[in-house]
């Protein structure tokens, strides 16, 4: 089976719980933080100015999460497993196959419905010793745990 060495994108349907998580994050943020500021402030407008700071904070964090998910990209070549994450900050991990200790497949109820998976990729070392990668469709995500652990296999019989 030849390898893919090309770029994928994560699966659209992943981008509805990226944005959903992180709408829910952001307005929390938001609205204890405008709590606190009337608090300090010794505002008196208990109700209006958290839920429009919640609001706001969903929003922002929905536009966030759905971007994030969309400029997140991932391949396997017979070296490493790539994944890059962003557009003005960009990030990009590459953990060579030899140093993979074992691989898990997390799929939470949301997760199962929606058919998509997250790959843990745990690795030798200290620094950033597991990679994982969130919104991949179980297929795939079930075809690089399988993919990277017959890599796995192979370099053991290797030594």
């Amino acid at each position: 089976m030849p390898h893919d060495t090309s770029w994928q994108p994560l699966p659209p349907r992943g981008a509805l719980f990226a944005a959903a998580g992180a709408a829910i994050s952001m307005a929390f943020l938001f609205g204890v933080a405008s709590v606190v500021i009337m608090l300090v402030t010794q505002h008196s407008n208990w109700l209006l100015i958290p839920l429009a700071a919640a609001a706001s904070g969903a929003l922002l964090g929905a536009w966030f999460g759905w971007r994030r998910h969309r400029l997140t990209f991932w391949r396997l070549d017979a070296q490493s497993l790539g994944v890059r994450r962003g557009h003005m900050w960009q990030s990009e991990s590459q953990v060579p196959v030899s140093r993979v200790q074992h691989l898990d497949l997390r799929r939470g109820p949301l997760e199962r419905m929606a058919g998509l998976a997250t790959l843990i990729v745990h690795t030798a070392g200290s620094r950033m010793n597991t990679v994982a990668v969130a919104g991949l469709a179980q297929a795939d995500a079930e075809r690089l745990r399988d993919r990277l652990a017959r890599q796995l296999d192979h370099d053991d019989d290797a030594l």
